[in-house]
């Protein structure tokens, strides 16, 4: 799969299209599997990269992603993945915070995670 684009929306009378905001992204990948029954989720992803940038009044961020492989599970506001990645970028805004080095990081938000090499362990307080 493969895919790119750019948004810029704002001041339109829809969810998530009122404030101002502009970006652009690609990315791309070999094989993506997932399913979904009730608040239960799963995926797996083979070899994967892609990159992001944008901006709002309300925050701003830019992120690279590359990944060998992993799967993932959530149940309800709990999730965990287990991959081999090496997402780099940090953002910042009213969602919260996102910051990451080689896989390693911290999202501090209504999603609150611990990401290390790639593998993940998340809960959504929303």
């Amino acid at each position: 799969y493969a895919q790119c684009g750019k948004y810029a929306l704002g001041f339109e009378d829809k969810p998530g299209h009122r404030l101002p905001k502009a970006g652009v992204y690609a990315e791309a990948g070999v094989g993506r599997a997932a399913a979904e029954v009730s608040v239960l989720e799963a995926e797996a992803k083979g070899p994967n990269a892609s990159a992001g940038v944008g901006a709002s009044v309300t925050g701003a961020g830019v992120m690279a992603r590359a990944e060998v492989g992993s799967v993932s599970a959530k149940a309800g506001p709990v999730a965990a993945k287990l991959g081999l990645g090496v997402d780099t970028g940090a953002s910042i805004g009213a969602g919260g915070l996102e910051a990451k080095f080689l896989g390693t990081g911290i999202t501090i938000g209504p999603k609150t995670s611990v990401s290390l090499l790639g593998s993940e362990v998340s809960c959504s307080v929303m």
